[in-house]
């Protein structure tokens, strides 16, 4: 093929590593229309209301999806940003070992020495790992319209919130369950409530804590043990009567 003309400035450009903006303005559209996808996605599984049937679904056969975030803090409202997602589905009392989400996230925040040390996540990780609207449209794809299981979910939730707010302009609006308060209800007599001392309790091995995705299948396995309890107990077959049940602790 013959070589075009190299006094071009379309040619010279391109070999000076820039681009013409026709073109970047076409990539930047190709860009705009995939976020903009993502977006309206994320919108309407929120919109979806809470469907009042899945009160009536029973506990052995509760579609969830257990889940944990790693964050570079404590404090969305402080700048904290999520730094990777993990989860692992779970149908009543069987765990899908094989039906899993992980991914890390640019977060495009400083990750303090000592999150790095707890996480094993570095910046060099997160800045080759794909942006926080990727990361949350892969991860509520992946979700559908289940419910959402954490252990200690008020942090989760809140950056999960955030994340959302600041990608959609939206609020979560999946139910989601909590480890910790079937723990304060069946075993009221502790004093301790963390996902260590729990997961010890109940003789799960642990196993690359501060992972986000090895922190939700060890949670999967709490949350298992727990349903199990709960079928044992009188007037508790369905997720209703989870909920009533909890809302007198």
């Amino acid at each position: 093929m013959k070589e075009p003309s190299k006094g071009g400035g379309f040619w010279n450009n391109l070999r000076q590593g820039g681009m013409p903006s026709a073109i970047a303005s076409m990539r930047g559209g190709e860009s705009a229309q995939q976020t903009a996808q993502q977006m309206a996605f994320i919108r309407s599984l929120m919109r979806e209301k809470r469907r009042p049937e899945v009160l009536h679904t029973p506990l052995s056969e509760l579609e969830t999806v257990i889940f944990d975030l790693e964050t570079t803090g404590f404090s969305h409202q402080g700048g904290d940003e999520i730094m990777s997602i993990g989860a692992i589905r779970v149908v009543g009392e069987e765990i899908k070992a094989e039906e899993c989400f992980y991914t890390l996230v640019n977060c495009g925040a400083t990750i303090p020495d000592n999150i790095t040390r707890l996480t094993g996540i570095s910046a060099d990780m997160t800045s080759s790992a794909p942006p926080l609207m990727d990361g949350l449209h892969n991860f509520m794809s992946f979700v559908g319209q289940r419910v959402l299981v954490a252990h200690g979910s008020a942090h989760d939730k809140a950056f999960l919130n955030a994340a959302l707010w600041k990608t959609s302009k939206v609020q979560l609006t999946h139910r989601v369950l909590d480890t910790m308060m079937l723990a304060r209800w069946l075993e009221p007599h502790r004093s301790n409530y963390t996902l260590d001392e729990l997961l010890a309790i109940h003789e799960i091995p642990i196993e690359g804590r501060h992972h986000a995705l090895e922190d939700a299948k060890m949670t999967a396995k709490l949350w298992v043990a727990y349903i199990r309890q709960i079928l044992q107990k009188n007037q508790v077959d369905t997720l209703g009567d989870l909920y009533a049940y909890l809302s007198r602790t």
